[in-house]
C-alpha cells in the first residue's frame, strides 16, 4: 500500500483537469457566456508546457481551461490556466495543448514516459484521472489484453495496438495516464465498452509508444503526416451483394495519388446507370477485404513511398504503382 500511495503522490502533479468551454450568445440579452460542454484529463508531457490528452476531450472547443493542484508548503490550491491547441490527430484521438503562463510552467511536473512495447497481460497498472469532475482519482487493475483494435470515435478509422485494462475508467478519465508499477506512462486512457457508459471492467488505453511518435510530430510540425491514396470509397458491405471483397473507389481525387496512377472512379453513363469504379483488393502486398484493412495497411507505410496496388476492374485484375501523398497535400 505504501508503494501505491507513493506512486499516486508522485504522479498526481502531472495530471491536469481539462474543461472544454463553448462561448454562446444569449438569445434575449445578446451577451456572450461561457458554458462548459465537456471535460477530461490530461498529462504534463514536458517542461515547456505541453499537455497531452484525447482529441475528443477538446473537440469543438472555443476555449480550453486547464486546472491542477500545485503544492506550496504542503497546502494545495487549485489553479486554472488558459490552454491553446498545438495540434491534434483525430484518427488516433490524440491532442496536444500548451500552457504559457509563467506561474504554471514553474509548477508543472512532466510525467516520466515509459515504453509500452514490453507490457504483459497480467501486469499491474494504475489509472489517474478526473472522473465525473472529481479531482485526482486513482484506480488500479491489470492489463487484461494487448493488441486490441477499436474505432476512432472521431473519424471511424481503426486504432490498433490498444491496451485493454480492467482498471476503472469512467467519463472524465479520458486523456489521463495509465501507469506501470514504476509510475511510468505506458498508455493514455481513451475509451470504455459499457452498456451504461460507466466502467464495466473493459477499458482501453492508447499505447505510449504510439502516442510518443504522434506527439513528437505535433510538437515539431503542428500536425501529423500520414500517407493517403486520395480516394473516397463506398461503405463496407456495398460489395456484399456482388459477392466481392475489397474497397470500391467512389472518387479518385483529381491530381491525387490514385488518380495519377490511373485508378478509376465510380461514374454514371448517359442513361444514368451506375458504372462501378475500381475495387482495391491488394495494397503493398497486403490483402484488402474492407476499409479497416486499407487503413491498417496505410498506417504501416510512409509519405512519398511508392507501392503496388491491385485493382479489380470489371472482371479483370489490374496492377498500378501509387506514390503516397501526405494527408494534408
Amino acid at each position: 500500500e505504501r508503494e501505491t500511495v507513493r506512486l499516486f503522490n508522485n504522479a498526481k502533479a502531472s495530471v491536469v483537469y481539462i474543461t472544454n468551454v463553448a462561448v454562446r450568445r444569449d438569445a434575449f440579452t445578446l451577451n456572450l457566456t461561457e458554458q462548459p460542454q465537456g471535460a477530461g484529463s490530461g498529462i504534463v508531457w514536458d517542461d515547456k508546457g505541453h499537455i497531452v490528452t484525447n482529441y475528443h476531450v477538446i473537440d469543438k472547443a472555443n476555449q480550453l481551461k486547464v486546472s491542477f493542484l500545485p503544492n506550496k508548503g504542503g497546502v494545495q490550491n487549485q489553479k486554472t490556466y488558459d490552454a491553446a491547441i498545438v495540434g491534434f490527430d483525430d484518427d488516433k484521438d490524440i491532442a496536444v495543448l500548451q500552457v504559457n503562463d509563467p506561474e504554471a510552467l514553474r509548477e508543472m511536473k512532466p510525467l516520466v514516459i515509459g515504453t509500452s512495447g514490453d507490457s504483459m497481460v497480467g501486469q499491474r497498472v494504475f489509472a489517474i484521472g478526473n472522473p465525473f469532475g472529481l479531482d485526482h482519482t486513482l484506480t488500479t487493475g491489470i492489463i487484461s489484453g494487448l493488441g486490441r483494435e477499436i474505432q476512432s470515435g472521431n473519424t471511424g478509422r481503426p486504432i490498433d495496438g490498444i491496451i485493454q485494462t480492467d482498471a476503472a475508467i469512467n467519463p472524465g478519465n479520458s486523456g489521463g495516464p495509465l501507469l506501470n508499477s514504476s509510475g511510468q506512462l505506458i498508455g493514455i486512457n481513451t475509451a470504455i465498452y459499457s452498456a451504461s457508459g460507466t466502467s464495466s471492467g473493459v477499458g482501453f488505453a492508447l499505447p505510449s509508444d504510439m502516442v510518443s511518435g504522434i506527439v513528437d510530430q505535433i510538437i515539431r510540425y503542428g500536425r501529423v503526416t500520414r500517407p493517403i491514396l486520395g480516394v473516397s470509397f463506398a461503405p463496407d458491405g456495398a460489395l456484399d451483394q456482388l459477392g466481392l471483397g475489397g474497397v470500391l473507389v467512389l472518387d479518385a481525387r483529381a491530381g491525387g495519388p490514385a488518380a495519377r496512377a490511373g485508378v478509376r472512379s465510380t461514374t454514371r453513363d448517359e442513361s444514368g446507370r451506375l458504372i462501378l469504379g475500381d475495387i482495391i483488393i491488394e495494397l503493398a502486398g497486403e490483402q484488402i477485404q474492407d476499409s479497416s484493412d486499407l487503413y491498417r495497411t496505410l498506417d504501416k507505410l510512409s509519405v512519398g513511398e511508392t507501392v503496388d496496388v491491385t485493382l479489380l476492374r470489371g472482371v479483370d485484375k489490374v496492377s498500378a504503382r501509387v506514390t503516397l501523398d501526405d494527408v494534408k497535400d
